[in-house]
């Protein structure tokens, strides 16, 4: 379609010119400016049913169609599963787990872009954090590429680790790789969801931790690359059954609550109110009792001096 129009005469169905009234004046702007909003809005209309390249919006690119994380609160993981660590000894996921909380993510080594600022970011969280990796928590790190070699996962490991400088960080946080079988197993139980682009030779994916129990039970899913401090140590202290952190921690818990929609710790105004209530109550008695404290030696003293001046 031309996108200039004739004022003077429009073509009919048959392509028959007719005539048509020259419109004048500021009716002939108004006119003008109505057909263009008639056309723009008519476009639309057309492409909101469909995506830029005819696809109906609610329908998902082939490349991303499993891609996502699905939420699995309180699964069990598999721990049986065999994979193999940076050194390329075969572990069972089980050897990470019994006395401390987990941190499992999903990366692939080879990764361009997503995976190395998942990393990246998760090791600056942690350097907030007075935790340290190995001796509170642990770290696994899973390549869902099933061509990633143990070389490359030491790499990985050692460029995050330069970054993290902690001592015996290295006996704490974990590289695996692994068959497809094992992936698909882990990825699976965790809600994980990737495709491989053979046409790119990369995966698409998306950004998650997850936080488990000792136990192997997943407790708490955190997304994105930038994961905020104060709400992962919660995470990690919940996770190992308040075993770890301390009483400040505690009340800090008690007073916050882990929504799984937002992936955050929100106020729990009720309890705020319950601990202020109870702190002005305890204020309040503790200033009567050093009042009663105060007067009754004031009394004794008083009678003392007394009973001094008396013949």
């Amino acid at each position: 379609m031309s996108s200039r129009f004739n004022n003077s005469v429009f073509e009919n169905g048959r392509g028959r010119p007719f005539p048509q009234r020259q419109i004048c004046g500021g009716a002939g702007v108004l006119a003008r400016m109505a057909l263009v909003l008639v056309v723009a809005c008519s476009a639309f209309a057309q492409s909101m049913g469909t995506s830029p390249v005819g696809m109906p919006a609610n329908v998902k690119p082939q490349v991303i169609e499993n891609v996502g994380v699905e939420q699995r609160l309180n699964e069990q993981l598999p721990l049986d599963l065999e994979f193999r660590d940076e050194t390329g000894k075969t572990v069972k996921l089980g050897d990470y787990f019994g006395s401390k909380p987990v941190v499992l993510s999903f990366v692939y080594y080879r990764c361009p872009m997503l995976c190395p600022e998942l990393l990246v970011g998760l090791e600056s969280a942690l350097k907030v954090l007075k935790f340290n990796v190995g001796e509170q928590f642990e770290i696994v790190t899973v390549s869902f590429d099933p061509r990633d070699t143990p070389e490359l996962a030491a790499a990985k490991k050692a460029e995050i680790l330069s970054r993290y400088k902690r001592p015996g960080a290295a006996e704490g946080w974990h590289f695996l790789t692994g068959s497809q079988e094992s992936i698909t197993a882990l990825t699976k139980a965790a809600g994980f969801g990737y495709q491989y682009d053979k046409k790119n030779d990369q995966f698409a994916h998306a950004t998650a931790i997850m936080v488990a129990t000792p136990t192997g039970k997943l407790a708490q899913y955190y997304y994105g690359v930038d994961f905020p401090p104060r709400d992962l140590r919660l995470a990690l202290i919940q996770a190992s059954n308040n075993k770890i952190g301390n009483l400040a921690d505690a009340v800090i818990l008690y007073c916050f609550h882990y929504d799984p929609v937002t992936g955050k710790y929100n106020a729990m105004i009720g309890r705020i109110l319950q601990l202020a209530g109870g702190a002005t109550i305890l204020f309040m008695g503790a200033g009567l009792m050093f009042l009663f404290r105060r007067g009754s030696d004031h009394e004794n003293r008083r009678q003392g001096s007394s009973h001094q001046y008396v013949r």
